[in-house]
């Protein structure tokens, strides 16, 4: 007779310590056997096989395979669709529970729908938490019911039910003597997945050291003011929980504002699934986008002769991360300036940014455009010269990344004329938005 086990499923939670899911597994009846699945379902979509975020995640793998090795056990790792992965675990352990935490991406809802059923057929239950968010679903909607659409009332009410109870950890290493006393298991290797590693750096876990100062210098690219956090709350490498706690108790609530804009934009694709692909207000899936491509492609490589938009596209190509203020630039004048869907964009940037999360990422675009919720207004477009003048005044970013700027023979001329293209996106908008 096999021991019974549970199994706790690492996802987007890659992390011993404060993890909501698996707290609630060890404490549970029986050992727990911990489990990470390499899905072919997301890697078979990724265009560069040597992929930073792969490498990161198998390197933040082996790590958790080395913690869990000091308290004799060992990661399961599985490289398969996630219903063949489980399969061949059930057919391998007496499972008697699964637990994991919530997703709440199209792609994973499906994928936890389907497993769910498998569960359920076999008598094993399926038990999920949250864990990646402050507030998710329906824990900050109106008062009528409805979800909220707007920030500034969703934030006031995320602020008001803000309390020690959201905020605490889970003590889950008190319970890690329950985990399955197992050998170690082979895992499979990044050139099994067809990947090869990737020689991308990545930021280290620090953020207390912005958080006070991050209102005053959060807009300006050539400075260390903001905290690189977003790959580690991607792949959940930090708790929420602990990052959230630590910016409420910052002075300046600046940083905690943008955990908060996390969370409404992980609770708005989650009510409006369509947003991933279509714009939020419909009437701005009429525009006639140029879609020029010549113009992507100088876009995409930083050409386009204008200079904060090149830096800030030179940086993403170079290091996987674009700051802040700049992503703005760039979507505003890829959709506005270019008149090339905001789509094009969107994917540019998820398939290069270390920090990728499709619900951000999604609302940051549809908000440059115009067409998101609260987005900025559709004739609000971006100048980038006299962006470049107020936030990189004395040309510090600039000159990283576009050294070449100073030699105008060599440098691009502007691939559009500012006022021009401000005029042709105007038109457009009110063609498509008057009908």
């Amino acid at each position: 007779m096999k021991q019974p086990i549970s199994i706790f499923w690492f996802r987007r939670d890659l992390r011993l310590n404060d993890n909501a899911g698996l707290y609630h597994a060890l404490k549970g009846n029986t050992p727990v056997l911990c489990l990470f699945i390499f899905d072919p379902e997301i890697l078979d979509k990724l265009e560069d096989k040597d992929d930073a975020r792969v490498t990161f995640i198998y390197q933040t793998i082996q790590g958790l395979n080395s913690e869990l090795a000091t308290h004799n056990s060992s990661l399961l790792v599985k490289y398969a669709k996630p219903y063949h992965a489980w399969d061949e675990i059930l057919n391998e352990y007496n499972v008697q529970s699964v637990y994991t935490n919530h997703d709440y991406e199209p792609y994973a809802l499906e994928r936890d729908s389907e497993m769910k059923k498998l569960f359920n057929k076999k008598g094993i239950s399926f038990n999920t938490y949250k864990d990646q968010v402050i507030f998710e679903m329906d824990e900050v909607i109106k008062d009528d019911g409805k979800p909220y659409t707007v920030f500034t009332p969703y934030k006031r009410k995320w602020n008001g039910k803000l309390n020690a109870f959201y905020l605490k950890s889970y003590p889950t290493t008190k319970y890690l003597k329950n985990l399955v006393g197992i050998k170690p298991l082979p895992i499979p290797t990044l050139k099994d997945m067809s990947f090869v590693k990737s020689k991308t750096s990545f930021p280290p876990k620090e953020y207390k050291n912005v958080i006070d100062n991050y209102a005053g210098k959060r807009d300006y690219p050539a400075v260390k003011g903001t905290s690189h956090i977003g790959l580690h709350l991607r792949f959940g490498t930090v708790s929420i929980r602990q990052l959230a706690s630590d910016a409420n108790q910052a002075p300046e609530k600046t940083w905690l504002n943008e955990l908060i804009w996390r969370d409404f934009y992980a609770m708005i694709l989650y009510h409006f699934p369509q947003m991933a692909t279509h714009a939020f207000k419909p009437d701005y899936d009429r525009i006639k986008w140029r879609n020029n491509e010549t113009e992507f492609k100088a876009w995409c490589e930083g050409k386009t002769g204008y200079p904060l938009v090149d830096a800030g596209m030179r940086e993403l190509n170079a290091t996987g991360y674009m700051h802040n203020r700049v992503r703005m630039v760039v979507a505003s004048f890829l959709s506005k300036h270019l008149l090339i869907d905001w789509r094009w964009g969107e994917h540019y940037f998820a398939r290069l940014l270390l920090d990728y999360e499709m619900a951000s990422n999604v609302g940051g675009w549809q908000w440059a455009v115009g067409s998101g919720n609260d987005a900025a207004p559709y004739f609000r477009v971006f100048n980038p010269e006299l962006q470049l003048k107020r936030f990189d005044p004395k040309l510090e970013y600039i000159k990283k990344w576009v050294p070449e700027y100073a030699d105008f023979s060599t440098y691009p001329k502007p691939i559009v004329d500012h006022v021009f293209a401000r005029d042709r996106c105007l038109k457009a908008f009110k063609a498509a938005l008057s009908k």
